[in-house]
Protein backbone atom coordinates (compact mmCIF):
# COMPACT_ATOMS: atom_id res chain seq x y z
CA UNK A 1 0.00 0.00 0.00
CA UNK A 2 1.57 3.09 -1.07
CA UNK A 3 0.77 6.33 0.69
CA UNK A 4 -0.52 9.16 -1.59
CA UNK A 5 -0.27 13.19 -1.03
CA UNK A 6 -3.44 13.36 0.79
CA UNK A 7 -2.19 10.61 2.74
CA UNK A 8 0.78 11.70 4.02
CA UNK A 9 -0.32 15.67 3.93
CA UNK A 10 -2.96 13.89 7.06
CA UNK A 11 -0.46 12.28 8.58
CA UNK A 12 1.83 15.16 8.76
CA UNK A 13 -0.59 16.85 9.83
CA UNK A 14 -2.09 14.59 12.78
CA UNK A 15 2.03 14.62 14.03
CA UNK A 16 1.78 18.39 13.97
CA UNK A 17 -1.19 18.29 15.95
CA UNK A 18 0.00 15.39 18.27
CA UNK A 19 3.38 17.80 18.77
CA UNK A 20 1.31 20.76 19.52
CA UNK A 21 -0.61 19.01 22.66
CA UNK A 22 2.64 17.52 23.52
CA UNK A 23 4.55 21.16 23.85
CA UNK A 24 1.52 22.65 25.36
CA UNK A 25 0.75 19.76 28.24
CA UNK A 26 4.62 20.51 29.11
CA UNK A 27 4.72 24.10 29.31
CA UNK A 28 1.13 23.90 31.23
CA UNK A 29 3.31 21.96 33.71
CA UNK A 30 6.18 23.72 33.78
CA UNK A 31 4.24 26.86 34.45
CA UNK A 32 2.15 24.49 37.84
CA UNK A 33 3.30 25.24 40.81
CA UNK A 34 5.48 21.92 42.12
CA UNK A 35 2.90 19.41 44.09
CA UNK A 36 3.76 18.17 46.81
CA UNK A 37 3.39 14.86 44.71
CA UNK A 38 4.84 13.41 41.10
CA UNK A 39 2.70 14.31 38.37
CA UNK A 40 -0.75 12.94 38.32
CA UNK A 41 -0.43 9.34 36.47
CA UNK A 42 -3.42 10.84 34.13
CA UNK A 43 -0.93 13.66 32.27
CA UNK A 44 1.76 11.29 32.03
CA UNK A 45 -0.48 8.65 30.65
CA UNK A 46 -1.74 11.17 28.15
CA UNK A 47 1.81 12.37 27.21
CA UNK A 48 2.41 8.58 26.77
CA UNK A 49 -0.29 7.99 24.39
CA UNK A 50 0.40 11.17 22.41
CA UNK A 51 4.13 10.63 21.79
CA UNK A 52 3.12 7.16 21.13
CA UNK A 53 0.83 8.15 18.36
CA UNK A 54 3.26 10.46 16.88
CA UNK A 55 5.87 7.56 16.89
CA UNK A 56 3.09 5.55 15.06
CA UNK A 57 2.82 8.06 12.20
CA UNK A 58 6.46 8.85 11.71
CA UNK A 59 6.98 4.76 11.85
CA UNK A 60 4.12 4.31 9.10
CA UNK A 61 5.61 7.20 7.05
CA UNK A 62 8.74 5.87 6.89
CA UNK A 63 7.72 2.17 5.99
CA UNK A 64 5.47 4.03 3.23
CA UNK A 65 8.93 5.74 2.01
CA UNK A 66 10.88 3.21 1.92
CA UNK A 67 8.21 0.78 0.29
CA UNK A 68 7.08 3.55 -2.15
Amino acid sequence: MELDLDESSLAIGRIERALSRIEKALADRANRPAPATAAPAADASALKAEVAAVIGELDRLIAEAKNG
